[in-house]
């Protein structure tokens, strides 16, 4: 069970491990681009080309989709990147429902734990295995295994990163369960639940730059919201994403968000201990390029504060 790209690697160490794949689940197709014609999720593109038989229910509830899940009888379901289930779904194999999770968990629980282990500056992170059951990434831990996060690393990257670790994690999870080898443990007696960190959804005020906060917290909002949704700010009244930055730690007498550039080769704003270069950004209702690309094209008033 699963939609986006991220859930196509463990699929696809699945299929190349050989297991026996009865079903795979996945969204709806979707009106998508200009012309708003149905597009397919990255799990169904998939699962098509390897003729894999393919459910779509808009409700997980629905009747049908319930007896049609009792008659397909699998020993276990696998969740990467999917909807919430209901119980009477992921309470239905003999072998219970796991769920690939980007996380170590107990930590960042939620929709964007890759996200906001970035933002928050973690030096690392990883991905777990666990059962799934009422409270949302809150089961039985099989397996984890951890990812180092390095400085200037985007949440893109980690992305693609952590999708091959967890498919790998995935298929040792499948053969140490089938070989009764694991010993489940409770997330509740690993941390106490008022030090978990947590990873919910990002909105786009989660995604505005705030220049008056420490270089550092600035860089890692940045590249943990790198390729999407993207942080941003405004230069001119115009939005800005910033994509890829360089942080520079300095003592400086300027204002906050004040915007220094050569309007050549470099541009940078003021924060609290330094400075904030932009190396790569996309200007509303233009494509995404390089700092010098843009300065290229675009002249830019240096030295004012930017327009919040």
């Amino acid at each position: 069970m699963g939609t986006p790209e991220f859930a196509v690697a463990s699929l696809k160490a699945l299929v190349n491990a050989g297991c026996n794949i009865v079903a795979v689940v996945t969204a709806p197709d979707k009106p998508a681009g200009r012309g708003l014609q149905l597009t397919e999720s990255a799990v169904k593109k998939y699962a098509v080309a390897n003729n894999l038989p393919v459910l779509q229910p808009e409700k997980l509830k629905s009747p049908d989709f319930i007896e049609t899940l009792k008659k397909i009888n699998a020993d276990i379901q696998i969740v990467v990147a999917f909807r919430m289930l209901p119980e009477i779904v992921w309470n239905m194999p003999p072998m219970g429902t796991i769920n690939v999770h980007g996380s170590l968990l107990p930590h960042y629980r939620g929709a964007a734990p890759i996200n906001w282990a970035i933002i928050n500056g973690e030096k690392e992170t990883g991905v777990t295995t666990f059962k799934l059951k009422h409270e949302i990434d809150a089961g039985n831990i099989l397996l984890q295994t951890t990812i180092a996060i390095q400085e200037n690393e985007t949440a893109g990257e980690i992305h693609d990163t952590m999708k091959e670790a967890g498919a790998e994690l995935l298929l040792k999870t499948l053969q140490e369960l089938a070989e009764g080898k694991i010993k489940e443990q409770k997330q509740d007696d690993l941390i106490d639940n008022s030090l978990i960190k947590h990873a919910p959804k990002i909105f786009t005020e989660t995604c505005k730059i705030d220049f008056a906060k420490s270089t550092e917290q600035v860089h890692n909002l940045i590249r943990g919201l790198s390729p999407f949704p993207g942080a941003f700010t405004y230069i001119d009244n115009k939005i800005v994403k910033i994509f890829i930055s360089r942080k520079e730690i300095i003592h400086h007498t300027n204002s906050i968000g004040t915007i220094i550039s050569d309007g050549k080769t470099f541009l940078k704003f003021t924060c609290l201990d330094g400075y904030i270069h932009v190396l790569e950004l996309q200007l509303e209702g233009k494509k995404r390029m390089k700092i010098e690309d843009f300065l290229r094209g675009n002249k830019i008033n240096v030295g004012v504060k930017y327009n919040a």
